[in-house]
């Protein structure tokens, strides 16, 4: 990830799927060079990250050596402060990625990256602002590669009982509120809304207000509040944090009444959609709730998704808030600068689509790659972004983003008042300074 140590080599043009792009890597002979690679990923993702890093071994005869742990964020800082960091480390979220780039632990992306991904990446200055740190100097640079992300702006629904009802997905917020008193108001249910999660009970709130602090206040605001640079008592903050309220405060607008948002799983909470007659008609959550559905549910068919709109009176594009892994150089070396520009190729994301589980910002792959539609809809989600913001929680001190922002959302929805709720999260963050 640093010019001087990049390895120059005739670019080749080749073709993958309806697009041509140029190769990085597939001139490189690499022979008996070893790559090492760590991170959180075990069975079946390590198989199928093993599967991408095989086109890039037949390409240039280099070995890739992967290791995944669970253990992955503790034993990447130890190895590290060992001098024994494998070559690239992939990590789950930026956070302790931003804390190895200031002890000196990363290397930058290699030379034209930053500028790949703004050209390349859907709202690329984000994923840019997203894997960029502080080094040791204080100096901002770029050391994070996303590559596997997820997206959590979406709102489930079945199309059946829109059908029947006469609903239409909406567009706007606007439109979304006014779906949500209308079903009311026709006698149904409009949410179904659960924050239960054991010790983790509230953090599907949290999302909630991520989503409205991207949809009421510019992304600078949002990248201030992560970082306590904005308060988390400000007004902005408790503006969209009141906009979560407007719908589970409402007891005709939640399956149960408000006061049950808090003790129903989270995992549970979507099975109203699919009773008869429904319990509720929209579920607000990330790609991966499908998997809490009733076994045999067709995504696309028997239930869908559509995107959780922006205001059409705000002028703030279509944020989208998710996740993603990224990956970084913690051991430099010119055949892991080669790896890391093979991660900009297309087929280094069309091998893991075909396998499902996977959505990419890369504007440039192949769509019929994707395992379905629905999978291809998702994408597009994140394709149509004009932001993109890492989940506000995982970026916060662990007191905090998993500690008194969750327990405080446990307590907004059962009653207190926001600015309450607010002060005392603020206060929480001031003790760890």
């Amino acid at each position: 990830m640093r010019k001087s140590l990049f390895v120059t080599a005739a670019i080749a043009t080749f073709a993958i799927g309806p697009a041509t792009v140029e190769s990085h890597a597939t001139d490189m002979d690499l022979s008996g060079q070893e790559i090492t690679v760590s991170g959180p990923w075990l069975t079946p993702e390590s198989e199928i990250v093993a599967e991408v890093f095989d086109v890039f071994e037949e390409r240039t005869g280099a070995v890739v050596k992967y290791v995944g742990s669970d253990s992955f964020e503790q034993q990447i800082v130890i190895d590290a402060e060992a001098g024994s960091a494998p070559n690239i480390a992939i990590f789950p979220q930026p956070g302790l990625a931003a804390d190895m780039a200031s002890r000196g632990f990363l290397s930058p992306l290699p030379e034209g990256a930053t500028e790949w991904v703004r050209d390349n990446y859907a709202a690329g200055q984000s994923w840019v602002d997203l894997g960029s740190f502080k080094n040791a100097d204080g100096n901002l640079e770029h050391y994070g590669f996303f590559f596997k992300v997820n997206v959590k702006s979406l709102v489930w629904y079945v199309p059946e009982n829109f059908e029947d009802a006469g609903y239409e997905v909406p567009t706007t917020m606007e439109d979304l509120k006014a779906l949500t008193e209308k079903i009311a108001a026709d006698g149904g249910t409009p949410w179904c809304i659960g924050l239960g999660s054991g010790a983790a009970t509230g953090w599907p709130a949290t999302d909630w207000v991520e989503d409205f602090m991207l949809r009421t206040q510019s992304p600078e605001d949002y990248d201030a509040w992560t970082t306590n640079a904005l308060a988390f008592d400000d007004p902005k903050v408790i503006e969209a944090i009141e906009e979560f309220g407007w719908f589970v405060h409402n007891d005709a607008f939640v399956a149960g009444g408000a006061g049950a948002v808090a003790s129903t799983d989270f995992r549970d909470s979507p099975k109203g959609l699919f009773d008869s007659p429904p319990q509720c008609y929209l579920h607000r959550q990330a790609s991966f709730i499908p998997a809490f559905f009733p076994d045999g549910t067709n995504v696309g068919v028997d239930a869908d998704f559509f995107y959780f709109p922006s205001y059409a009176e705000k002028d703030l594009g279509n944020p989208v808030l998710g996740g993603g892994t990224l990956f970084a150089i913690t051991n430099a070396t010119p055949a892991a600068d080669a790896l890391m520009k093979f991660l900009q190729e297309p087929v280094a994301h069309e091998t893991w689509m075909a396998k499902g589980g996977f959505l990419t910002p890369h504007k440039g792959v192949d769509k019929s790659k994707f395992p379905s539609g629905s999978t291809a809809k998702m994408n597009d989600v994140l394709l149509g972004a004009t932001t993109f913001r890492f989940d506000g929680s995982d970026l916060m001190p662990g007191g905090v983003g998993a500690g008194t922002f969750w327990t405080g959302m446990v307590d907004y929805v059962g009653g207190a008042p926001a600015a309450d709720v607010a002060s005392q999260i603020q206060k929480s963050w001031e003790a760890l300074k």
